[in-house]
């Protein structure tokens, strides 16, 4: 468990609009955004205990497929590649433009809006 100096410096950041604890994103406080992390992790695990680990896997799956078919296949597969060069601090699209990567978003089928 973190010192009481390191939660008020964890406190502090998260007063200030940082996200300090995984699944936390939006909480104004390091309490505020423990009690996120947990009901959103619980939340999944409800989900799954309901559907039972092979039905939760498959509802991904079929959220996965959803989104090919509304993008198309080469769409979905730019969206990949751009996803890939995501990482903790910067954007795919950012990442890909500072290191000249072209990622051609016309491919992204939009017919469905």
């Amino acid at each position: 468990m973190a010192s009481e100096q390191q939660r008020a410096e964890l406190d502090e950041r998260a007063r200030q609009g940082e996200t300090v604890i995984p699944g936390g994103a939006g909480g104004k406080s390091l309490e505020a955004q423990e009690h996120l992390a947990e009901g959103r992790s619980r939340g999944g695990q409800t989900r799954k205990e309901q559907l039972g680990t092979e039905g939760y896997q498959e509802m991904g799956s079929k959220g996965g497929q959803t989104r090919k078919e509304q993008m198309g296949k080469e769409g979905y597969q730019e969206m990949g590649r751009k996803g890939g060069l995501s990482t903790m601090d910067k954007s795919g699209g950012e990442r890909a433009a500072e290191e000249g990567i072209e990622i051609d978003e016309s491919k992204y089928k939009t017919s469905g809006r």
